[in-house]
């Protein structure tokens, strides 16, 4: 059986590791024991390390000691880091970008000069600025707070802030942008849009892409996406992989884009392979631009893995032999539903003080519903605790109706979360975000 090493350890990588355990040996290196991917590693018979997934001698090792055979790398620090192109390098099987190929997720003014060139009809007018005369001229060109401010590099979804939502009032906004400015040395200032937001995610052997079930996620920390935006507080699909505002030719001109920005990553060697994802606006004048990822969101991954029908380390294969097609890659029919548990303080208050909490585990999986642990530790039975100050774990499942699978989670979590941890209870009603 084939020895796959996993990167990362947040739900994402939970779900990753419960599919790759399923038809491989599953290995790990992770900065704590992560309670699932750990218990996927010891049911598949593979092996984990507690140790820092960017220390590349220590992946070596690791991977040279254990005569590993593949990589999975869906974690954006990491992807830019280059763990991918030391797999590469090391002779693995692997499944992510390189760094030049994930630039277009840790380049925000890459990703757009790209998709300038190849559809200018989905750009959003925006500024790239470089300097604070510059940003001065720009943001005086605006009558109110109307724009978004977007950071160059990495944010962890939580970067990017939009007027009258994130910050109120002109100053505010140019405040942000100012300090954006001062720590990168560039800056995005882009039109504020009306319209829906959603994402299409596709699977991709660097020359053929499928795409997955599309997504809704609640990317704002309360109830009535209020409050500040986080990584994400609970996603959900419909049966049809289509969300209720958008019609198939939105998705497949999304897709188009996509496709295309595959072959000119990989116009001179395969840099990209993997996931790629894309957000965008359907506005009155057609879909528009947001931004790219290089690798499965997060919850977004647990929704679509859970709505797969062909095993994962299936496609993995197709992916490393380039032949990935909608044949070979299929979902089910049926609607996803997830909800993110989180500590009081997040993101509302940073502490290093630890969570302490009760979760009745067994009890949540007994109504069939599943749990992805991801800034978590175990401690003894019942008892956990946070690591850091991110998300906990997430609560998912699917159903033949989103009423049915909205009620098998909320039911599952209700008496077996203690009522310290935090979760939003509107999860499944779709906002105009």
């Amino acid at each position: 059986m084939k020895k796959c090493l996993l990167l990362g350890n947040g739900g994402r990588e939970a779900v990753l590791a419960e599919q790759i355990s399923k038809g491989y040996m599953l290995y790990s290196i992770m900065p704590y024991v992560n309670p699932s991917i750990s218990e996927y590693v010891e049911k598949s018979n593979g092996k984990y390390l507690v140790g820092d997934s960017f220390d590349k001698e220590l992946v070596k090792k690791f991977v040279q000691e254990n005569n590993i055979e593949a990589c999975v790398v869906s974690q954006d620090n990491l992807l830019q880091e280059g763990l991918i192109d030391l797999a590469k390098e090391l002779g693995l099987e692997t499944f992510g970008p390189t760094s030049k190929g994930a630039k277009i997720e840790w380049s925000k003014t890459y990703a757009l000069e790209i998709v300038k060139k190849l559809a200018p009809e989905m750009i959003i007018k925006n500024e790239a600025i470089t300097n604070q005369e510059q940003l001065d001229k720009v943001i005086e060109g605006y009558q109110d707070d109307s724009f978004v401010v977007k950071p160059e590099g990495l944010t962890g979804g939580k970067g990017v802030k939009v007027g009258g939502i994130h910050f109120k009032g002109k100053e505010e906004g140019y405040q942000y942008a100012k300090d954006c400015l001062e720590e990168a040395g560039r800056v995005i200032i882009q039109d504020k849009v009306e319209g829906r937001e959603f994402t299409v995610m596709a699977l991709t052997d660097g020359e053929h892409i499928v795409v997955t079930p599309t997504t809704f996620d609640y990317p704002y920390r309360f109830e009535e996406d209020k409050g500040p935006g986080t990584g994400g507080m609970g996603c959900l699909s419909f049966e049809n992989g289509r969300l209720p505002f958008l019609e198939q030719e939105d998705i497949d001109k999304c897709a188009d884009l996509i496709q295309k920005t595959i072959c000119e990553l990989n116009r001179d060697k395969i840099e990209f392979s993997g996931v790629i994802y894309g957000g965008f606006f359907k506005c009155k004048d057609g879909i528009k631009f947001i931004e790219f990822n290089a690798r499965f969101g997060d919850p977004e991954a647990i929704n679509v893995l859970n709505a797969l029908d062909t095993p994962f380390t299936e496609i993995f294969e197709h992916i490393q032999n380039k032949t990935l097609s909608k044949e070979n890659c299929k979902f089910k029919n049926n609607y996803t539903f997830t909800v993110y548990v989180v500590s009081p303080n997040y993101a509302i208050k940073s502490t290093k003080e630890p969570c302490e909490f009760i979760l009745n585990k067994q009890d949540i999986l007994d109504k069939g519903v599943k749990i992805y642990f991801a800034s978590t530790k175990h401690i003894e039975g019942n008892k956990y605790t946070s690591v850091g100050n991110s998300r906990l774990f997430a609560v998912s499942t699917t159903g033949a109706t989103l009423e049915e699978a909205k009620q098998k989670v909320y039911s599952a979590m209700e008496n077996n979360i203690d009522d310290i941890l935090s979760y939003r209870k509107d999860i499944g009603e779709i906002y105009e975000h």
